[in-house]
């Protein structure tokens, strides 16, 4: 009785989710311990210790009517105006309260963006390679998604494409910065030659081009690297983000929407946002959460455990012949297949109990995903595994056999 597109959905449940349950039943039969799961994108650094204060001071001494009570759909007035003030004092902004929503999470954030923006037929842009759930995203307000072909070995973005996909149906424009699943963090010069393009296209079909941008991992960043902020870049550009990974907190499902007041239409964009917040069936992002976030902007994840599984891990497999793109940010490595076909590959892994993940679920088949937020020792205890499945590739030489 259910519908036929969820029924295409549920045949077609997420690759990275699927391995995650066929790790757990690995798991069941050979023991946790020998089996290396780098499918899912958990963080693996616990939350700083201020996150659970607050909201133990949160709900013993406030008023358990306004704590667990309704508010504005875009959230509580005093959370967004302390939101936004820390764009501004971090990145010389001009956002103020009236621009940020509250949102269930940067998933929450972007469909509210797209409900507010999308009608069917409209046509949604994105980068390859891209996280796999913007197509159902998209496709939730019938719209349809344009994607752009990687641009390898650097994976910046091929703006130069761009201008060629750009229809009268675009309506928008999804980035990733630092990006799932390579890592690599765009450039400002990107961004810049990105905002000619859309100005020339803009001209060309006579409507805006909104750009979302989609930041979870804004502050997972190494190496000295600066993550440019969007808006002083693109002009029409919506900034999500979830503090799902620089507060550890994915199960939470807390983050905001920031619109600057420059953007095309501001007034009905942020009013547009609010109400699909509620029809969508949020209502508002959680209380407790976003009071406790008010306390907490200011707090970070211990980067540094990340650095050192980064740095570890890409040493070692490039040790056992793996092409890897060294990552600037987030907490994934992006490998080169060494078989045509990356399933072929990932089959291989699991033999030895190591669960990758197709790149063909990010729109870039011929790599695999490594998700690198787990512990060091399980890395430590995954790499006779890796060179088990190296040996099946490589000669000694660590050429292709």
């Amino acid at each position: 009785m259910i519908s036929k597109s969820m029924t295409q959905l549920v045949q077609g449940n997420s690759v990275i989710r699927a391995l995650f349950e066929e790790g757990r039943e690995m798991a069941r039969e050979v023991g946790a311990e020998n089996v290396y799961d780098f499918s899912l994108g958990n963080p693996s650094v616990p939350a700083p210790e201020a996150v659970r204060t607050s909201m133990k001071r949160i709900l013993d001494n406030g008023n358990s009517l306004y704590v667990h009570g309704y508010m504005s759909n875009a959230g509580y007035e005093e959370v967004r105006e302390a939101v936004a003030a820390s764009l501004n004092e971090r990145f010389g902004t001009g956002f103020d309260q009236t621009g940020i929503l509250m949102t269930v999470g940067a998933a929450g954030g972007l469909n509210v963006v797209l409900r507010t923006i999308v009608d069917p037929g409209d046509e949604v842009v994105c980068f390859a390679p891209f996280f796999g759930e913007y197509t159902n995203y998209v496709h939730n307000y019938q719209g349809n998604l344009v994607v752009i072909p990687p641009n390898p070995p650097t994976f910046q973005p091929n703006v130069e494409m761009l201008a060629e996909k750009i229809t009268q149906k675009t309506k928008a424009l999804i980035l990733n910065n630092p990006n799932n699943p390579t890592g690599v963090v765009y450039s400002e010069e990107t961004l810049d030659r990105l905002q000619a393009i859309l100005e020339e296209a803009e001209k060309r079909i006579g409507h805006s081009i909104y750009v979302i941008s989609d930041e979870p991992y804004r502050e997972l960043v190494y190496d000295g690297v600066k993550v440019p902020f969007m808006t002083k870049h693109i002009r029409n550009c919506i900034i999500g983000y979830s503090f799902s990974k620089s507060l550890s907190l994915p199960g939470e499902r807390i983050g905001y929407l920031a619109v600057p007041k420059e953007v095309d239409d501001y007034q009905g964009l942020v009013e547009g946002l609010a109400i699909a917040n509620r029809v969508l069936g949020f209502v508002n992002a959680p209380s407790l959460q976003q009071l406790m976030i008010k306390e907490c902007l200011n707090e970070r994840t211990d980067v540094e455990a990340y650095d050192r599984n980064r740095k570890f891990l890409y040493k070692s497999l490039k040790e056992l012949g793996f092409d890897c793109v060294k990552p600037e940010g987030a907490f994934y490595l992006f490998v080169k297949s060494p078989a045509a076909d990356e399933k072929e590959f990932v089959a291989e892994a699991k033999k030895h109990h190591l669960l990758l993940v197709p790149a063909s679920s990010f729109g870039c088949p011929g790599y695999v995903r490594i998700a690198y937020c787990v512990s060091y020792e399980m890395i430590e205890r995954s790499l006779p595994a890796f060179r088990a499945l190296a040996e099946t590739y490589f000669d000694g030489k660590n050429d292709l056999k």
